[in-house]
Order: structure tokens, then C-alpha cells, then sequence
């Protein structure tokens, strides 16, 4: 791929970076945590003739609608991971080497893993060609290599990676679709083509232990067009809306991910993202077991015991340096992690009044705490609702909006309620604090300051309040 091509894809890379190891080592990181014998929960394409008897995917499929230029070429990228095999082996002292369970080191304990090898198939086609089909196959050949392990300056061991081979295709067409419009689906289907089974047949987890050397591990395509668009599969224009809908997306997610909002690249991930999605800018590093919070993973982390820390660096170099960062991390790192405010509106200005600076927060106040905007205040503000103004004492109706409500919501729809405050978020929202008419534990809930939250939009004001 040129160095143009790959280029286009830069600005999915950190994304895909972090689909590609999401789930690879668990807190507390250690091989040996229950969590971390389970591996790869996402994107696994397996060998088809083991995938028939074990129900996991042996392909992955997506489709997209694109509007390409004349004389467009499409690039692909497929990134996935290879499982390398690593066994632990300890020095006799006769010479010659045995395989062990756990190898202690000065800083570390090595002990068996599945690593994750980071392997690539990169596609460059002229769009006009993909109508007939283009197959590309590839093959990862298996290797097997020995790392000798000192401590202390003396031999101690080795380990020995084995990693099997892997065989798979890419498959991309496109085809045009009637219309005023210049619209072609890209279909591009990824498959796992290992002609493999245990034998004899093993089921369970020793069959997906010996299946998962030969599999494509979190398996992702990234798509771009050096001329033209490809249209979002969420939020498609009008008139592509029916299209859209016949797109055919299995075990894949399809997103847009262009530089700068672009509608140049897509990422195709075995995870639901949104249209450009980004990685936070406070994140210090990656985690891997980002279903969690950045902040409880690194104070977690932090806090586990010395042995535990030696155990963890030695199950694989990534949980190493999570390892490394949690006991270095920097007091202002750790509480960029607390919080972020994506929000703000503009409180002084070259045109503020002098006495307005009295309404401005202490110095060092917490950007969550109440008292933060002296500007608002919960129990004077109103809000306008069908025209009234509507705030503390006021009674309502209240009609929850059917897209932002749960299940008990529902059953307030038609229930009077009073107005206990109104509150702002630090996203600009408002939301009306209430308590039900006939509500046995109002008293309870006022003294408590535990209320119920709409929106202005789901109440409607009493004609006789």
C-alpha cells in the first residue's frame, strides 16, 4: 500500500489500535486471574470446520454504500492478531531444558500466555474493478522460536513461541444501484479459509484453545476511497435511508472515520462504535480492559501487591507497562481521569459587567460541585414549558418522552407532580427535579434531595397551578 494510501488511515488507526486489543489481558493482568484463561472475546473468526460444531463465526461480512468519482480505487487494510503459543521452560542442571508452569525471575514470573502477534492484509483495487469480484487470498506461515531467559547475568531458562498457520481471504465487490443517484454497495467479506479440526474431536475449551492458535483474533477491516464518499450507516441522508436498511452487516460495524470528520474511510469493527469515534485525550495509555473505567483500572492497579505486580509483568510486556504506568502515573494524570467537561459556555467576556465577577466560583471549586456556576440556582430559575414559566412550586403533568424513559417512568404518564427545582447540567441541559402527587414518601425524598428528573419537554403545566 502507498505511503498515500496509508496515510488516509491515520486517524482510525488509534481506534482501531484500541479495537484491535480490546480484551487482550484483564485486570488484575495476571495469567493466572480466572478472567485472563477465557481469552479474545471479540471479532474471532475460527477454522470453518471447527466453527460448524462450536457455533463461533468463521467469516466476517460488511456492506456499505459509497459514492465513488470516476477512476476511484479503494484501499483495505484487515488488521487482526495471530495467538502465539508461549510455553515456559526452565535450565537443568545437567543441561537441556523442561517445561514448567511458572519461571521465577528477580522482577518478574513468566508463565504460559497466548500473545497477541499483530498481522496485516493491505488491498489496493481500481472500484471499477470489484464489480466482477476481487478475491485476495493470504497465508501467515507457522514458525517456531526459542528466547533464552537470564537472571542475573546466569541462564534460568527460555521461552519457546509457537505460533501455527493461518490461511484466510479477503472477497470485495461492489455493485450499483438503480436510482438518479451515483451509488454503488461495497460488500467485503472476510473468511477464515484453515482447512482444520481437532483430531480426534475435542470439544469445550481444550477444542477452543487448540482452535485459536489457527483464527483471526479481533479481526477488523479499515476501508478508504482516494475519491469519493461513503455514506454513515447510522445517520444516512434521506433518500438512502431504504438502502441503507438492505445493507447486510454480519459480525461487523461499520462506521465512518475520516480525518477531520471525513467521509473517506471507514472502520469495520467487531464492537458497536459510533460515527468517528475517538479515544479520549485524557486516557494516559491503553488499559485493554476498557469496559472498565480509566480511573478504577489504574487506582486498582496501583494497589495490588508486590507479587502480584511481579506476576503481571511477566505474563506479557503490555500488561508491563500498565503495570509500569499505574506506579509512575503523575498526581494531574491520575485526576485528568477523575472527569471531563465536552461542554462549557462562556461565562465573562470583554463586555462583562464588573459586578457580574461576583458571581464567579472560589478559586480551586470542583467543576462538578453545585457551587461552581453561581449563575444558576435550582430553586429560583424557571424554565418555559408551553409557554409558562415553570420552577420550584409549580405543579405539572408529567408525559415521559418514550426514547429517553425506562420502564417506571412509563407508569407515571398522566400523574401530577411538583416542581422541586430546576437543575442544569454541564452539557447545557435542564432538567425539572419532582415528586408525585400521592407519593407516601415525598417527605422522605425532599429531606433526602432524592428526586425524580424530566426534561422540560416531558411535563406539561397545570392550568390551575
Amino acid at each position: 500500500m502507498t505511503a498515500r494510501a496509508a496515510g488516509r488511515f491515520e486517524a482510525a488507526r488509534a481506534v482501531a489500535d484500541a479495537v484491535l486489543f480490546e480484551g487482550y489481558v484483564l485486570y488484575p493482568y495476571r495469567a493466572s486471574a480466572a478472567k485472563n484463561r477465557l481469552r479474545w472475546q471479540f471479532g474471532v473468526l475460527v477454522p470453518p470446520r471447527w466453527g460448524e460444531g462450536s457455533g463461533e463465526p468463521a467469516f466476517q461480512r460488511t456492506e456499505v454504500l459509497m459514492e465513488p468519482r470516476r477512476g476511484a480505487r479503494l484501499f483495505a487494510e484487515l488488521r487482526f492478531l495471530h495467538a502465539r503459543r508461549r510455553s515456559v521452560q526452565q535450565a537443568l542442571p545437567g543441561g537441556g531444558f523442561a517445561d514448567v508452569e511458572a519461571l521465577e525471575l528477580a522482577d518478574r514470573v513468566l508463565t504460559p500466555w497466548d500473545e497477541g502477534v499483530e498481522e496485516r492484509v493491505e488491498v489496493e483495487v481500481p472500484v471499477a474493478e470489484l464489480e466482477g469480484g476481487h478475491v485476495v487470498p493470504f497465508t501467515v506461515a507457522g514458525s517456531t522460536q526459542s528466547e533464552d531467559v537470564h537472571d542475573g547475568g546466569r541462564l534460568v531458562g527460555r521461552l519457546v513461541h509457537t505460533r501455527e498457520e493461518l490461511r484466510g481471504r479477503i472477497v470485495l465487490s461492489a455493485v450499483e444501484l438503480p436510482g438518479p443517484y451515483a451509488v454503488r454497495r461495497l460488500t467485503a467479506v472476510v473468511d477464515n479459509t484453515a482447512d482444520w479440526a481437532p483430531d480426534p474431536p475435542v470439544e469445550g475449551g481444550a477444542g477452543r484453545a487448540a482452535a485459536l492458535p489457527r483464527s483471526l483474533i479481533s479481526a477488523h477491516l479499515m476501508l478508504g476511497l482516494d475519491a469519493g464518499r461513503f455514506l454513515s450507516q447510522t445517520d444516512p441522508p434521506q433518500w438512502a435511508k431504504a438502502a441503507v436498511q438492505e445493507c447486510e452487516n454480519v459480525h461487523s460495524w461499520p462506521v465512518l472515520a475520516g480525518c477531520g470528520g471525513g467521509a473517506d474511510v471507514v472502520l469495520a469493527s467487531p464492537i458497536i462504535l459510533e460515527d468517528h469515534p475517538a479515544i479520549a485525550p485524557e486516557s494516559p495509555c491503553a488499559l485493554y480492559d476498557a469496559l472498565e473505567i480509566d480511573e478504577i483500572l489504574a487506582l486498582r492497579t496501583a494497589t495490588l501487591t508486590e507479587q502480584e505486580k511481579r506476576e503481571a509483568r511477566g505474563t506479557d510486556p503490555r500488561a508491563a507497562a500498565v503495570i509500569d504506568l499505574a506506579d509512575s502515573m503523575p498526581p494531574e494524570v491520575l485526576d485528568r481521569l477523575h472527569g471531563a467537561v465536552r461542554s462549557l459556555r462562556e461565562v465573562t467576556g470583554p463586555d462583562t459587567p464588573a459586578g457580574d465577577v461576583d458571581l464567579l466560583p472560589e478559586p480551586g471549586t470542583p467543576w462538578w460541585d453545585p457551587g461552581g456556576d453561581r449563575t444558576v440556582d435550582p430553586e429560583t430559575d424557571r424554565v418555559v414549558v408551553d409557554g409558562r414559566q415553570v420552577g420550584a412550586g409549580c405543579r405539572v403533568v408529567l408525559r415521559p418522552g418514550l426514547r429517553r424513559t425506562d420502564a417506571q417512568d412509563l407508569f407515571l404518564h398522566g400523574r401530577s407532580a411538583l416542581v422541586e427545582a430546576v437543575l442544569h447540567d454541564v452539557d447545557g441541559g435542564v432538567h425539572l427535579a419532582v415528586t408525585v402527587d400521592g407519593d407516601p414518601g415525598a417527605d422522605i425524598r425532599r429531606e433526602q434531595g432524592r428526586f425524580l428528573y424530566f426534561q422540560p419537554d416531558e411535563v406539561s403545566p397545570l392550568e390551575d397551578a
